[in-house]
């Protein structure tokens, strides 16, 4: 395992109420200090945080900490009190026989005000391996979706967005006819404006119903790269933010949610729309003429960073895939007794334990595409987080066999920072042939 071990142990914020890591405008601030530098122990092995508390930038001179430690993403089994001293005090988060992270959660009221924090480590992480089965037919089961979808004539509308482009990059907005007729996706395409010919980055959406802006990722395109940033379910990305919510409350949360929408059968579930809308989207990318006709990348964070993997896995015409903290990854692996992936839906929703239920995730899971993919793939994740935990990325990790290499940042929550986009660019442009 090639892993890029960067930790970042800068001071922390936390936000009242709140258990970010990387807050803004808080007088608190917590450090998180494990005793082993990599976040990392021996099964069986005890783990140790010191815990350094900061007000208005000094050491907090005594306070009493409440702690709760349990295995990430279920009940807490230790819960106490830790005292703090001059700023620091010490609390152990035990240890674990089975592969996994543990999480620590600290609380302190201070004048009255209530702070929260957390921290995870880890144990022999790189033994975890998927509860989702691989089933016998997942093979036949996606070539002859594509088949039938390929039958959809693709049916393309691109225009020209002026507020997104520049003197370096053109922007537009396409609309892409995909799975069956009368069906669309929208992206934004961006593409440097010199002539030449360029590597593409397919980069498919993270989880919601919501609008998009191109100028997160412009640098792409500013670096001679072809991106498109693709929506999946058919909603024009230019609408205002009023009119997304009110669809994302129609469609968009708890069992209303399209992650669930079709769910007891493979064939009606909604994510089979949008995995074969990924394949048409690199059936117009690979069209157009500014492709160098070699680099084809999938490119995404988490919901997008499960379709930028579940994408490589579908079609060898990818040549790359980077994923960061992947969603959609071993979600019945709370069946073992441990964290699943997000959605988590064995945690957050009602009546997801069916025989159907299960099934039909297995053909989505994205530990079963990993299996499949023989590209290079870049994958980053964190420790810290709860939306996709460290669990579920180690396990999909575990599950590729090709060349991979992981960028791992212990503090991070379920968020990548800028120095993290550029590094992955940078993979990206090393594996251009």
């Amino acid at each position: 395992m090639k892993s890029v071990l960067s930790f970042l142990f800068t001071i922390l914020g936390i936000l009242s109420a709140t258990a970010q890591n990387y807050p803004s405008r808080s007088n608190v601030l917590w450090v998180t200090e494990p005793d082993h530098s990599n976040w990392l122990y021996e099964l069986g092995e005890e783990a140790k945080v010191t815990v350094s508390l900061y007000e208005f930038g000094m050491p907090v001179a005594n306070a009493k900490v409440h702690y709760t430690v349990g295995p990430e993403m279920l009940d807490p089994d230790t819960a106490g009190f830790i005292d703090i001293k001059n700023g620091k005090g010490t609390v152990s988060l035990g240890t674990s026989n089975e592969p996994g992270f543990r999480d620590c959660w600290l609380t302190v009221t201070l004048h009255g005000q209530t702070y929260k924090h957390h921290v995870k480590v880890g144990f022999e992480p790189e033994k975890l391996q998927p509860y989702t089965n691989f089933p016998d037919d997942f093979e036949a089961f996606w070539s002859q979706a594509k088949r039938e979808a390929a039958q959809t004539p693709m049916e393309v509308e691109k225009v020209f967005v002026p507020e997104y482009s520049s003197n370096k990059v053109n922007c537009y907005l396409v609309k892409l006819q995909a799975y069956q007729k009368g069906q669309q996706v929208y992206g934004y395409l961006t593409v440097p404006k010199k002539t030449g010919k360029f590597p593409v980055v397919f980069a498919p959406p993270g989880a919601g119903i919501k609008p998009m802006n191109p100028l997160k990722h412009i640098f792409y395109a500013e670096s001679d790269v072809i991106r498109f940033d693709m929506e999946i379910h058919g909603i024009r990305p230019d609408l205002d933010g009023t009119t997304y919510k009110e669809i994302s409350k129609a469609f968009g949360n708890g069992n209303n949610s399209y992650l669930v929408n079709g769910l007891d059968d493979r064939d009606s579930y909604y994510m089979k729309k949008v995995c074969l809308s990924c394949v048409r989207a690199l059936d117009f990318l690979t069209t157009l003429p500014a492709w160098d006709g070699k680099n084809l990348i999938a490119q995404g964070g988490s919901q997008g960073g499960a379709l930028a993997l579940i994408t490589a896995g579908l079609d060898d015409r990818v040549t790359a895939c980077a994923a960061n903290h992947p969603a959609l990854s071993d979600m019945a692996g709370y069946k073992a007794g441990r964290a699943g992936g997000y959605p988590h839906l064995f945690k957050n929703f009602d009546g997801m334990d069916t025989p159907e239920k299960l099934k039909t995730l297995e053909y989505y899971d994205v530990v079963n595409f990993a299996k499949l993919i023989d590209v290079p793939v870049f994958m980053t994740w964190g420790y810290n987080d709860n939306t996709c935990p460290p669990t579920t990325s180690y396990i999909v990790y575990n599950s590729l066999d090709t060349e991979k290499e992981a960028y791992i940042t212990p503090i991070n929550e379920h968020w990548v920072s800028e120095k993290t986009r550029r590094v992955i660019l940078d993979w990206i442009k090393s594996t251009l042939k």
